[in-house]
């Protein structure tokens, strides 16, 4: 079997190189020919590279997608931090655009290519979605330069994985074409790696499709291709001649294209008004960590707060957020309201509570009999059978040490003699 992009297109009658490439004639037999122009209401765009196949659609803004309809109407200055790039705050609607490549293979590199790109922006009147298609491999220069058309007046673009895959791939089939490639100067917004940090508490996957059914509420209807499919699918089109599959796959980009026009939006207004009462009540402890690690504390103390007065909080990740909470108490200088949810954790038996609470009397109140005892406490609940390996490896040689030290320290000097 083919091991490469090259061997594979080889295989077709494809030749690689200078010059037009063209794929060798379908088998001969019952196959029929569908050409692409017969299947989608495309057109074909004049470049001075040539001719390039695209699909366009346009929708009205606020058309009914994602749950708030499309638009870009949200506040962009926290995922704007989060990239760490201000240019996406200041950028308006017109200069965002959302980018999706079908390519022949996940490896990426100079063995995998781009057949289709699908890229998306608003205008004045609603969202414009182009999806560029090679009719045959000999196109990619034309493509690549009406897409570079495509992006003129883009400054910020938005993908999903498209930092590790998407933009890679495509700066390198510039570079393989002897062309200048359009991204190297643009903003980037990667919705998967904020994906990954917002919903990893809640949602099993984070993949662009689950999320789309999952948090934007919409479903997939029949019509789409999954995408472990779709490479193969491209290889039979070349070979056959019909691109009748190829509905399915234009379908397949185009929703990954609104999807994240879609989640961007609702992202913007999840982290600029969090304490709404729309988010769910693990998203919250995530958009806590999110306002804690910009350095709105205090903000994400409300948040934490917020969270661990929800009744479906988990056991287990509402004494994380108890804990992360306190840390944050005592950042932020406020040591009693640390010292009350050290006290909270303690009496559900929560060794790192007895710790904390032991150096708060060692070293705050300079009380070395009550930090002796919960010193003790916490090597008591260590011995418990019922207690992790990992937690007598984590603390119990800091305990015992502390133990000794504190003891010593309320050893009274031996009186004289009679």
């Amino acid at each position: 079997m083919p091991s490469s992009l090259s061997d594979r297109l080889k295989s077709l009658g494809v030749t690689v190189g200078a010059g037009n490439l063209t794929p060798k004639p379908a088998p001969s037999g019952p196959t029929r020919r569908a050409p692409i122009e017969d299947v989608m209401d495309g057109r074909l765009v004049d470049t001075p590279l040539g001719e390039a196949f695209v699909v366009e659609q346009h929708y009205a803004l606020g058309h009914p997608y994602g749950g708030r309809g499309l638009a870009l109407t949200a506040p962009l200055n926290l995922l704007a931090e989060w990239a760490g790039d201000g240019r996406i705050a200041e950028c308006a609607a017109p200069g965002f655009t959302f980018l999706d490549t079908e390519t022949t293979g996940l490896a990426g590199g100079s063995g995998t290519l781009a057949f289709m790109v699908g890229v998306g922006r608003f205008d004045e009147s609603g969202f414009r979605l182009a999806q560029y298609f090679l009719r045959d491999p000999a196109e990619e220069p034309a493509m690549l330069s009406a897409l570079e058309s495509f992006l003129t007046p883009c400054q910020t673009l938005v993908t999903f994985n498209g930092k590790s895959f998407d933009v890679p791939l495509m700066h390198g089939r510039y570079v393989a074409n002897l062309a200048p490639s359009p991204f190297g100067e643009l903003a980037q917004l990667d919705l998967l790696h904020l994906a990954r940090k917002l919903w990893r508490l809640r949602l099993p996957s984070r993949s662009l499709g689950y999320l789309e059914e999952h948090i934007l509420g919409e479903r997939r209807t029949g019509e789409d291709t999954p995408g472990w499919m779709i490479p193969e699918m491209y290889f039979d089109y070349l070979r056959r001649g019909d691109a009748r599959p190829m509905k399915g796959v234009f379908y397949h980009n185009a929703l990954d294209v609104l999807s994240m026009a879609a989640l961007m939006e609702h992202i913007g207004y999840l982290l600029a008004d969090p304490l709404n009462g729309e988010a769910h009540t693990l998203d919250l402890v995530s958009i806590g960590r999110l306002h804690e690690d910009l350095g709105y504390l205090d903000l994400a103390a409300q948040i934490y707060e917020r969270a661990l007065g929800q009744t479906d909080l988990p056991g287990e990740t509402r004494r994380a957020t108890g804990q992360r909470l306190a840390i944050l108490h005592r950042r932020r200088g406020e040591l009693p309201n640390a010292v009350s949810l050290w006290w909270q954790a303690a009496a559900d038996r929560e060794i790192y509570a007895h710790v904390e609470l032991a150096k708060y009397y060692e070293h705050q109140q300079k009380d070395a009999a009550e930090a002796l005892k919960w010193t003790e406490a916490a090597l008591a609940l260590l011995r418990q059978p019922e207690t992790p390996r990992h937690e007598r490896l984590e603390w119990e040689a800091d305990l015992l040490h502390r133990k000794a030290r504190l003891e010593k320290r309320l050893v009274k000097p031996a009186s004289g003699g009679s």
